[in-house]
């Protein structure tokens, strides 16, 4: 599955550029749901602030059983109910049972607590897959969050790529 689940977390990678510059100032989130052996069902980005994160754009599309699907998402999902509810919360409830994650959230709200909600959750998680392409599309946002400073600057630059 490495070679598979490398392609879906690319096209996961690009639904997120997608959610650039409206998400503004949450990160450009991706994700894709894969339903085993049948393909992607659904695909997500992080919409404006206050409406939804690229977890539930992509569960709003699927109904039903999930539990044969398997998620891919560019960033930690949430652990906080903040505008929106946690993402790690939602994806346990709907019953995904495989997560591929392409780096923690360094925010301190979060930093690995959604993967511990997952993981309580039942749910097989892998951390790590294309992160350095991650880093590329969501260094910004993991600048600000490092260095709030930096919010006004490398957040711009990426929003105003073509």
């Amino acid at each position: 599955m490495n070679d598979i689940a490398a392609e879906y977390m690319q096209l996961a990678l690009l639904e997120g550029r997608k959610a650039l510059p409206a998400c503004l100032p949450n990160p450009p989130v991706g994700c894709v749901l894969v339903l085993e052996n049948s393909g992607v069902i659904a695909r997500g980005f992080t919409q404006p602030p206050g409406q939804h994160h690229a977890e539930a754009m992509a569960l709003s599309q699927v109904s039903g059983d999930l539990s044969k699907v398997i998620a891919f998402v560019t960033l930690e999902p949430c652990s906080f109910h903040g505008r929106t509810p946690s993402c790690a919360k939602e994806l346990v409830a709907r019953g995904i049972k495989r997560v591929y994650v392409a780096t923690l959230d360094p925010d301190p709200r979060n930093s690995g607590a959604g993967i511990q909600i997952l993981k309580a959750g039942g749910v097989d998680v892998s951390v790590g897959l294309l992160e350095e392409q991650a880093f590329k599309d969501l260094g910004p946002y993991l600048a600000k969050i490092a260095n709030p400073a930096v919010q006004g600057t490398l957040c711009d630059k990426v929003a105003q790529r073509p």
